[in-house]
């Protein structure tokens, strides 16, 4: 069971569709994991069902319509949960982004503890990625030039706010610091979504900052 869920804004926005991809996929993915965020999920989308009812038609005319048409006749699978996935296996959603399991992607080396290995959403706007920390191992304290969605898949971590297994979502922006160590007993793979580059505040670091670019996919 979740400890730390999207807060009311997040749920919003992703059940009405307006949240960017990359964060989108990050929250459908807590959904597996967490029954009283799906409750939530499923209320909102049965509230804006009853609204859309409530409003009064509107005339199109035919050009609107056959543009309608043809992205529905175009619209692919969406990314949503599924079921709860099993016992120490991903959950379907990110098998299906990582087109395999673990071993298989291409993981580039962040620290000598810690790696990483972008996915593809289609966001052009949201680095999606999956980042692997040895256990006991941590991410170099930092802050963020944007916001940060942190989703555990395996393992666990801690930060100066608090302690995440998995399953539990946390949000982070510029106006927090904090250095994820996983748990002494198992490695940590967890997804991170950023909207901007982190911010290194650790000085052995800091030369690296004006180098540090997302890369949207």
């Amino acid at each position: 069971m979740a400890n730390y869920h999207p807060d009311t804004r997040l749920l919003n926005e992703y059940s009405s569709g307006t949240l960017p991809l990359a964060q989108s996929v990050c929250v459908s993915l807590h959904l597996n994991y967490c029954d009283q965020c799906r409750r939530a999920h499923q209320q909102l989308q049965q509230l804006g069902s009853a609204l859309f009812e409530e409003m009064a038609p509107q005339q199109v005319d035919d050009s609107l319509l056959r543009t309608v048409m043809s992205r529905l006749d175009d619209e692919v699978q969406p990314l949503s949960y599924q079921s709860t996935p099993a016992a120490d296996a991903p959950p379907p959603l990110i098998q299906r982004l990582m087109r395999g399991d673990y071993e298989d992607l291409g993981w580039e080396k962040v620290t000598s503890d810690v790696r990483m290995s972008r996915l593809r959403t289609g966001d052009i706007d949201n680095e999606f990625a999956l980042y692997h920390i040895r256990a006991g191992a941590s991410i170099p304290r930092h802050t963020h030039k944007g916001t940060e969605l942190t989703l555990v898949l395996e393992g666990g971590f801690s930060d100066e706010e608090g302690h995440y297994e998995v399953g539990d979502f946390i949000m982070r922006d510029a106006e927090q610091q904090h250095s994820p160590t996983a748990t002494r007993d198992r490695d940590c793979i967890c997804i991170g979504v950023l909207d901007a580059p982190i911010k290194f505040t650790d000085w052995k670091y800091r030369v690296v900052n004006p180098f540090l670019k997302i890369q949207p996919s």
